[in-house]
């Protein structure tokens, strides 16, 4: 272990860097760096505090970079020292681009490597480090945010000794539905979220109509040298699982055209923010491990793709534009230029069907760690009854079923939820 200490405004940080193994049945193969943040208050310094790990969402995202004491993170370190943990590709954490998956010579050896950066991967990780910076006896906390939540889930079946108590926010999964079944249901949900979006801004669905029109008419180009296709543009619904998604998505189309030397075009402000809201080149292991981060020993096969012939609004020539998620598809290989070097892996890892298991039901029967879990009823990205289902099953876990928030609960009012999961954890409400 590496550590470096700094102050910034209203924090003391220290900076962990620790060397693990890529592959934890092979310890003695090769290995990388994970990373980890540590973060606390000046006036609980040296102090004997417990210790919180936040669990990022994803996959495939660094771990929040604090400011100051603001937002839940101040809610966390008024009583416990936080670890902001990079999970493993991600951030300072031995990163995965496709910069760095060039090293590699196949498709074969870039999708052998990447199938070690899924959660039972993470857990692993966390369990290694818990043992080296707090102690081979000592428990720690969890807060896990969205696929944060599916790693708190792994950590409580793989190893529950380990934890003193799990916050989960957004991020309940299910232990054993079906990939397809689960993309049933967030089509049908985001279904209801194109809805309830035009029923705000109902001069949007011409707006939309007008975009994909002159998509279909012209060769455009993103800023970065992509064509914006059609399909490209019916992804950019990501926003709508948000509390401000409607209206980043609204704002992002009034003025998507703008008078150009040839007539009317889509201007570089609306390529600019389509870009932003549709790329995967800082973190491929979303693209790439999205439907894989699902599996139990069995084949994703490119489940959003199939199941989307289910759907056929999503590509109805008239009607509203529905727009889609987080849908990861075969074809954004050769759309977006940051993937297509990857395709061959993405290919294979959709075929691959020896996934370890995530989840130990019969164990899980048996939880004794205390669990608070926010369920976002609207939630466009994890079903609720999927995660109602868990709660069930999983004793201990006491599921606070709100619709006042969206998926991005966390970041909006990050103190107030965090304030209800240490109640409700410790039986004070």
């Amino acid at each position: 272990m590496r550590s470096n200490r700094q102050n910034l405004p209203g924090l003391v940080t220290v900076e962990h860097e620790f060397d693990l193994p890529l592959d934890h049945a092979r310890p003695d193969g090769e290995s990388i760096t994970v990373f980890a943040r540590e973060v606390t208050t000046p006036a609980n310094q040296g102090k004997e505090l417990p210790w919180m790990v936040f669990l990022q969402g994803g996959p495939g995202f660094a771990a929040p970079r604090p400011f100051d004491g603001s937002g839940w993170v101040g809610r966390v370190i008024e009583e416990y020292r936080l670890l902001l943990l990079d999970q493993r590709g991600t951030g300072r954490s031995t990163p995965v681009t496709h910069e760095t998956l060039q090293r590699f010579e196949t498709p074969e050896q870039q999708a052998a490597y990447l199938a070690h950066f899924r959660s039972e991967s993470i857990v692993a990780d966390a369990e290694l480090i818990r043992r080296e910076l707090v102690g081979e006896k000592a428990k720690w906390s969890l807060l896990g945010q969205s696929y944060g939540g599916f790693c708190s889930l792994r950590y409580l079946s793989a190893a529950p000794e380990g934890l003193e108590a799990v916050l989960i926010t957004g991020g309940l999964p299910s232990l054993d539905a079906p990939i397809d079944e689960i993309y049933r249901r967030t089509y049908a949900k985001m279904a209801e979220k194109n809805a309830a979006y035009y029923a705000r801004y109902p001069r949007d669905v011409e707006r939309a109509r007008e975009v994909l029109a002159y998509l279909g008419a012209n060769d455009v180009q993103l800023p970065n040298g992509d064509r914006l296709t059609p399909r490209r543009f019916r992804t950019i619904g990501g926003q709508h699982g948000m509390s401000d998604g409607y209206e980043r998505l609204h704002y992002l189309l009034e003025d998507a055209f703008v008078d150009g030397p040839n007539g009317r075009q889509l201007g570089y402000a609306f390529l600019k923010g389509v870009e932003a809201s549709t790329s995967y080149d800082t973190n491929p292991i979303y693209a790439l491990l999205h439907e894989p981060i699902y599996m139990q020993a069995a084949a994703a096969n490119w489940s959003a793709e199939r199941v989307r012939a289910e759907f056929p609004a999503y590509d109805a020539e008239d009607g509203p534009v529905l727009f889609t998620a987080e849908m990861i598809y075969p074809w954004m290989f050769e759309d977006w230029s940051a993937l297509a070097p990857l395709a061959g892996a993405a290919e294979l890892l959709a075929r691959k069907a020896d996934w370890t298991p995530l989840y130990d039901a019969d164990r899980l029967a048996r939880n004794e760690v205390p669990v608070a879990a926010a369920v976002y009823h609207d939630d466009a990205y994890v079903p609720v009854d999927l995660s109602l289902d868990t709660a069930r099953r999983v004793p201990n876990i006491r599921a606070w079923i709100t619709n006042e928030y969206e998926h991005n609960g966390l970041r909006a009012d990050g103190a107030q939820i965090v304030g209800r999961l240490l109640d409700l954890v410790r039986g004070n409400r």
